[in-house]
């Protein structure tokens, strides 16, 4: 079956395959497999852990931890699994481990540390007791996402922070009132001093005053003399720039006359330059003209011949394009058709090829069916004589019909042969003369013997002796 956890949860599943456990948001759960999901949201779990300090004295630390598995962490996750996870995250089970490693790490710390040292180093404490936690909780999977220490309360018997709270009050009591005489005794002194501060500035606003009217006096008078001398120079600098004035004028125009007489002669001069080049420039237009005209008659007898000429070159193109398209379509179509015979020479042999396959196939399943019925009869056969071997044979070649065939090509090759039969003689009752002449007797046999030999093959093959050997008798007669 498949199963799948919610975001907020994972799968553990143990069993066949899974040497330990494995972790998953999605899994098939097999045959002899079992799992649990198990959630990763943080708890919070609140205690008032009792403690005491270095001085022995107890106390109350209210404190509310978030706790839950790490998440970003593989082997923190399978630590979790195996140790936690069965359990539900509240209950007691679960609460009283977390207690008690929080407990422990709380007391040992306090005991360490003075009261004092507790009260006004709340931050510093609630980190050490964060770390030292953080640490035990590491072996079972688990993390402080938040912990929030409350302010330290008394234990029942021991008023120790209400002592404290008292004589805490009682000193901003005590301070309050310093604060007010002194408060009081800053307010007349403070009264008298803005009595003085406020005639010793009077006095000395009068006096600037006076000093910076006789002041101002003096720079009106500066002022108004320096005003006279500006204006007179001003004045001055205007004549000098009127008669500069009138000079640049002067020279401007003799200037503007010496232009003027000037631009009187260019201009005279341009007139005669302009009129030489206009008629230069009508001359030259007239030899363009003409050139032109002849030109365009050269250019259009040329531009005739040149279309005549690209219109005959066009034609003769078209012609042996048209050509050459219908000599390439006569031989692709001719290339089409040799190939369309070739394809069909080679079905057809490739058809002759498969049916002589399939001959030469069922012929040869046949031979060996044959040979396998034929095997298994002679080994019928062979059982049935004992194991018999020349048995075995000689019943084959009777029911073949060998031993006939043997008579008749017997038969058939000494028919026509026409034997003759010579009957010779050596006198056989010589050979009780005793033994002296035997070795003799067989000697004088093989020579008596020799003469119906070469008589007998010369009947059969008409060969004759060497002469040296002796010579037949004309006659049958023996010697």
């Amino acid at each position: 079956m498949y199963r799948v956890a919610s975001p907020s949860e994972y799968l553990v599943i143990t069993g066949i395959g899974i040497d330990d456990i494995k972790l998953a948001k999605k899994a098939w759960i097999l045959p002899g497999q079992s799992y649990i999901i198990f959630d990763m949201s943080p708890v919070n779990y609140t205690f008032e852990v009792q403690a005491m300090s270095s001085e022995k004295l107890p106390f109350m630390l209210p404190a509310v931890f978030t706790i839950g598995p790490r998440i970003d962490d593989t082997h923190s996750l399978h630590k979790y699994a195996k140790l936690i996870s069965r359990h539900d995250k509240l209950s007691s089970h679960v609460k009283e481990l977390v207690q008690g490693i929080i407990e422990g790490e709380t007391r040992v710390l306090a005991a360490s540390m003075t009261m004092e040292e507790v009260f006004k180093g709340t931050k510093e404490f609630k980190q050490e007791v964060f770390e030292k936690v953080q640490l035990e909780l590491n072996q079972f999977g688990l993390l402080i996402y938040n912990a929030n220490v409350k302010q330290l309360v008394d234990v029942p018997g021991h008023e120790y922070f209400s002592y404290l709270g008292q004589k805490t009050q009682m000193e901003a009591a005590n301070q309050a009132k310093v604060d007010v005489a002194e408060a009081r005794k800053k307010g007349e002194i403070g009264s008298k001093e803005r009595e003085g501060l406020t005639l010793q500035n009077a006095a000395k606003i009068d006096a600037e005053t006076k000093i910076y009217a006789t002041k101002r006096e003096g720079e009106g008078k500066m002022a108004e003399i320096k005003v006279k001398a500006e204006v007179k120079v001003y004045e001055n600098v205007r004549e000098a720039e009127v008669a500069e004035a009138n000079a640049e004028l002067a020279k401007k125009k003799a200037g503007w006359a010496k232009e003027a007489q000037v631009a009187e002669v260019e201009a005279a001069k341009a007139v005669a330059l302009r009129d030489a080049e206009l008629q230069t420039q009508v001359e030259r237009m007239n030899a363009l003209t003409r050139t032109e005209k002849l030109k365009a008659e050269f250019l259009s007898k040329a531009s005739v011949e040149y279309e005549t000429k690209v219109q005959e070159a066009n034609w003769d193109l078209y012609n042996k394009q048209k050509a050459a398209e219908a000599i390439l379509y006569q031989r692709e179509k001719e290339a089409e058709a040799q190939k369309a015979i070739a394809e069909a020479e080679f079905y057809a042999r490739q058809q002759v090829a498969d049916g002589e396959f399939y001959a030469k196939k069922k012929e040869a399943e046949g031979l060996i069916a044959l040979g396998q019925a034929q095997g298994a009869y002679l080994r019928n056969l062979l059982n049935a004589v004992g194991g018999n071997y020349a048995a075995m044979r000689d019943f084959m070649m009777i029911n073949s019909g060998m031993f006939q065939e043997i008579a008749k090509i017997n038969a058939e090759a000494v028919r026509g042969l026409q034997p003759k039969i010579s009957i010779w003689t050596n006198g056989g009752g010589e050979g009780s003369d005793g033994s002296s002449n035997g070795a003799m007797k067989e000697v004088a046999g093989v020579y008596k013997m020799l003469p119906p030999l070469f008589k007998t093959v010369h009947e059969q093959t008409g060969m004759l002796p060497p002469a040296w050997m002796g010579t037949l008798p004309n006659s049958g007669s023996s010697n």
